[in-house]
């Protein structure tokens, strides 16, 4: 993408923001939009659409976005096309997704050219000289359009580690391509992992969680991250709508996350206006990214065994029982790597629909 000198009021509503000066900050990215600029016009759409320092007034950001897409904003087309593929505050259509996609890329959006070229080997490994035409030729639409989403919402065989409760493995769940892709879009973003405490109501650093996250709400996923989503639905059989804000995961040599559950508690007090506005953490999702590296298992205590992913594949474990109360047996942990860095996709998935705009720490008992 070209370099652009950023408009006075994107300016000024960055030294506002960093003065801590959040509704100055809006003020100023509205008074761009008003006057027709691209990037404060997408950048209000974002923080409308998630309410970062700002009132959380979805649809007009996701109004905002689409305005400057159909400008030819090329990160604002991004974020189009994953709300089409979420059908989040637009109809929900995979061609229209891919479309937008294609168009992002062709705007010079980086992430999106390549998720397309990851999405094409995915389809064809050997296909790399027709990815290559299409970079030259720089027609990124029509690339978009050869990729099938309809396979993506189709899972592989699965076999069960435990069948009560219910632990299933999904081998070659994706490509390599797909997972060197989430690892490079996650590998700038992470942050430290942190830990929700009940009784200060607030999300903490803490010895039990020593790991690094990126998270990717609806103002930051992707296309690629939607179809992952599709084929976990497809995987578990409950529907995309009910998915948490994916996740992913990093782990140094010597970092962890100690025994835990991830299901939401109604015994703690706290909890249980999460429980009646989101439902129960039903389902945890876990796709590893890569295998390179020595320990790092996930164990689950209480069933007596661990599982080393391999590159790819998928898993999923279910933490409550029929009656959506906890099932205390679902003690599980992510042991640390002795030797390189591990990488997971962590999807939460709750009992009913919860578009999550933007993603909570994860629920450790403690």
């Amino acid at each position: 993408m070209s370099s652009v000198t950023p408009s006075p009021d994107l300016l000024l509503a960055q030294r506002h923001d960093a003065a801590g000066r959040h509704d100055d900050a809006i003020n100023a990215l509205a008074l761009g939009t008003k006057a027709g600029n691209l990037p404060c016009m997408r950048q209000l759409g974002k923080r409308l659409l998630t309410g970062d320092r700002a009132p959380l007034l979805a649809a007009e950001g996701a109004s905002f976005l689409l305005d400057a897409a159909n400008q030819g904003d090329a990160e604002a087309a991004a974020r189009i096309a994953a709300l089409t593929a979420l059908g989040a505050y637009r109809t929900q259509s995979w061609r229209d997704a891919l479309r937008w996609l294609g168009l992002a890329a062709q705007h010079g959006w980086q992430p999106a050219r390549e998720q397309l070229l990851a999405l094409l080997e995915d389809a064809a490994p050997t296909a790399g000289s027709d990815a290559l035409t299409a970079l030259l030729s720089r027609h990124w639409p029509a690339l978009a359009a050869q990729i099938d989403a309809a396979r993506w919402q189709i899972s592989p065989a699965g076999r069960d580690l435990s069948a009560v409760p219910r632990v299933r493995a999904f081998e070659n769940f994706i490509s390599a391509a797909a997972c060197r892709w989430l690892i490079e879009q996650a590998r700038g973003r992470l942050v430290r992992a942190r830990v929700y405490d009940a009784v200060s109501g607030t999300d903490l650093v803490s010895e039990t969680r020593s790991n690094t996250v990126a998270n990717f709400n609806l103002a930051e996923v992707e296309v690629l991250h939607v179809l992952l989503q599709a084929r976990m639905s497809a995987a578990c059989g409950i529907p995309m709508g009910n998915m948490e804000a994916p996740a992913v995961l990093h782990y140094e040599v010597g970092e962890q996350i100690t025994d835990h559950f991830d299901f939401v508690d109604p015994g703690i007090p706290d909890y249980a206006g999460e429980l009646a506005r989101n439902g129960q953490r039903l389902v945890t999702f876990l796709v590893y990214l890569n295998d390179q590296y020595e320990g790092g298992e996930t164990g689950f205590p209480k069933l007596g065994f661990s599982h080393k992913g391999r590159l790819g594949e998928g898993l999923y474990f279910v933490n409550a029982l029929a009656d959506m109360q906890p099932d205390l047996r679902m003690l599980h942990t992510g042991r640390p790597p002795t030797r390189g860095d591990k990488w997971i996709v962590s999807q939460f998935i709750r009992s009913r629909a919860s578009l999550t705009t933007a993603p909570a720490a994860a629920r450790i008992a403690r």
